[in-house]
C-alpha cells in the first residue's frame, strides 16, 4: 500500500466499531467506537482500567478484539495488519527498551525493522532534536527516567510516523523538558501532518495539544468532545476537574440524541 492509498482510502486515520474484549470473565472493552480523523491530536483520557492501554494494543495489532472492527490507515487490523505498521509507532515510558544496548543500537535496531534509509543520519537528527547526543553511547539501562523518556520519543519518530501513539509522553520529565517536548510534538504535527492519538493523566497537557477528546471510564466511551466543549458541558474550570468527575462517576452527561452517559 503506497503512501497516496493510505491518506485516500478513508477519512478517518483510526475507526473503531463495537470494540470488544474479554479476558475470561473479564469484559476490558463494552462497544467501544471512535473515530480518529487524519491529521488530528486527539486525547484518549481514563482512570486506570478504563481500558485505554487495551484500546491502544489493539490499534497496535498486539492484541486481537473478541468482537467488533478496527481499521487503521484503512487497513483491517485483524486481517492486513502490515500493511499498516510500517506507517505506525508508538512511545510508552512504561515499556523498556534492552537495557545492554546503548540508545544508539537501540535506534539503530529499531531503524533497520522499519526499513529506515540513511540511519546514521536519522539517529543524528533525532538526537539533536531530542538533546539526547550525549546519550548515544551510554546503555539504555543507565539512563534517568527522564533520559528514558526522550529515548523512546526517538524511538517513536525513528520511521516518521503517519500515526502516532503516544502513552504518558511527558511522564517523569521536569516542567521544563516536559514543556520542551510538548512543543516539539506540536511542531512535528504540524510539519508532518501526523495523527496522534495521545493518552495522558497531565489534563493541561491534554488542553494544549488535544483537538478533540475521548474519555473512557470502565471499558467504555462514555464522552467526547473538544477539551473547552468538555469543560464548558460539565460545567467546570478545566479538564482536571472534568476527569475526577467521570472517573469517579460524579457526571452524568446528556447527549442529543437523548442517550445518558453510562457514567454514573
Amino acid at each position: 500500500m503506497t503512501d497516496s492509498e493510505l491518506q485516500t482510502s478513508t477519512v478517518n486515520a483510526i475507526q473503531a466499531i463495537d470494540l470488544v474484549k474479554r479476558y475470561d470473565d473479564v469484559e476490558a472493552l463494552s462497544g467501544v467506537s471512535f473515530a480518529v480523523p487524519f491529521g488530528s491530536v486527539t486525547g484518549l483520557l481514563g482512570g486506570n482500567g478504563a481500558g485505554k492501554t487495551t484500546t491502544i494494543a489493539i490499534m497496535l495489532g498486539l492484541l486481537l478484539p473478541t468482537g467488533g472492527t478496527v481499521s487503521v490507515l484503512g487497513v483491517d487490523m485483524r486481517r492486513r495488519r502490515h500493511q499498516a505498521l510500517p506507517y505506525m509507532n508508538f512511545s510508552s515510558p512504561y515499556v523498556d527498551l534492552p537495557a545492554r544496548l546503548t540508545v544508539a543500537q537501540n535506534l539503530r535496531v529499531y531503524a533497520m525493522l522499519y526499513g529506515v534509509r540513511r540511519i546514521k543520519d536519522r539517529i543524528a537528527e533525532l538526537a539533536d532534536a531530542l538533546d539526547i547526543a550525549g546519550l548515544l553511547d551510554r546503555p539504555y539501562g543507565q539512563l534517568s527516567a527522564g533520559q528514558k523518556t526522550r529515548v523512546a520519543l526517538a524511538k517513536a519518530l525513528i520511521n516518521e510516523p503517519k500515526l502516532l501513539l503516544l502513552d504518558e509522553p511527558t511522564a517523569s520529565l521536569d516542567p521544563d523538558t516536559g514543556d520542551w517536548i510538548r512543543r516539539y510534538i506540536q511542531d512535528y504535527q504540524r510539519e508532518t501532518g501526523a495523527t496522534i492519538l495521545l493518552a495522558s493523566h497531565n489534563m493541561s497537557e491534554v488542553e494544549r495539544l488535544c483537538s478533540d477528546v475521548l474519555m473512557m471510564r470502565a471499558g467504555r466511551i462514555v464522552d467526547q468532545g473538544a477539551p473547552a466543549e468538555l469543560i464548558t458541558r460539565y460545567g467546570r474550570e478545566n479538564m482536571e476537574q472534568v476527569f475526577l468527575d467521570i472517573a469517579r462517576g460524579n457526571a452524568d452527561h446528556t447527549f442529543g440524541d437523548g442517550t445518558t452517559s453510562p457514567v454514573s
